[in-house]
């Protein structure tokens, strides 16, 4: 929590040492709202809330990206079936597994399977991303940002040659990302998700990424890890944002990637970097009126 305050802080001032406290004064939610080029509200209806025995995962949904995993996410949460449901495979140095409601029924929910949406087709004049890495154009892909997703893409100036005049692109399964488990069929999904606690370059474009975690990725990092774990930890609700009620409902705030502190931000990272080897873009959770980032 304190260190992506203190990065989102770093951008403001250049000053990555300065106290929390002054952090959270410059980082209160009406500074935020007032600074609409560098923060944009993330949608309730996009903001999935899992509360487990080690604490809550803030995840923001990516419609753009993964459309149909979406739908299906929003559906199983509204459902309620994932409560009381076990982080049954966790493993260090990659990722943690929960969500298999037939396990906690005893029988196959009723939900469809959900085909495969390892890449998707962006249209680069309505999607465009925010580079790092330096956009080399004799390479075929490159790497950037687009509202705080880290994506991989083929270059921008193929869509000239593709009949839809778009271009081949995903979400990379960096530390953070959330994906979706399946069978041996890539058309297999269903409720079953994965949380990413470091990266693994070697799922893309086989496994389904839907969203990222804004906050809680220190909570993944801290679920017993098994497969099974000997006492494996409870995901005790999932809760859409939009479900909540006006004074239960916690805004969510991920800086901007084309506003100038991001730029600052990535500056003083250093830009030449491979996106997982960078920090998540800074994200900001309010809830009851305390910040939690």
């Amino acid at each position: 929590m304190i260190k992506n305050i203190a990065l989102a802080f770093a951008a403001f001032n250049m000053c990555a040492t300065a106290p929390l406290a002054m952090a959270q004064t410059v980082l209160s939610k009406e500074a935020v709202k007032a600074d609409a080029e560098n923060w944009r509200a993330v949608d309730p209806e996009n903001l999935a809330i899992f509360e487990t025995t080690k604490g809550k995962v803030y995840i923001e949904l990516a419609p753009e990206i993964a459309p149909n995993h979406v739908v299906q996410i929003r559906k199983v949460v509204r459902s309620g079936l994932y409560s009381g449901t076990e982080f049954h495979r966790v493993i260090s140095g990659f990722m943690a597994q929960g969500g298999d409601i037939a396990a906690t029924l005893g029988r196959e929910p009723e939900f469809d399977n959900v085909d495969g949406e390892f890449v998707f087709r962006r249209d680069p004049k309505t999607l465009s991303l925010v580079p790092v890495n330096e956009a080399d154009k004799t390479k075929p892909e490159y790497e950037g940002y687009y509202k705080g997703f880290p994506i991989k893409t083929r270059q921008d100036e193929l869509s000239n040659y593709s009949e839809d005049n778009r271009v081949e692109s995903w979400m990379p399964h960096c530390a953070g990302v959330v994906s979706m488990a399946r069978t041996n069929d890539p058309n297999s999904a269903k409720d079953q998700f994965f949380l990413m606690r470091d990266e693994s370059s070697f799922l893309d474009k086989k496994y389904t990424s839907w969203g990222r975690m804004l906050k809680g990725l220190d909570v993944a990092k801290s679920l017993t890890v098994g497969e099974p774990p000997e006492r494996p930890d409870i995901l005790v609700s999932a809760v859409m944002a939009a479900d909540l009620g006006a004074n239960e409902r916690p805004e969510a705030w991920v800086m901007r990637n084309d506003g100038e502190k991001f730029g600052l931000f990535l500056d003083g990272l250093g830009r030449d970097r491979d996106i997982c080897d960078l920090p998540q873009t800074p994200s900001l959770v309010f809830e009851n009126e305390n910040v939690e980032g």
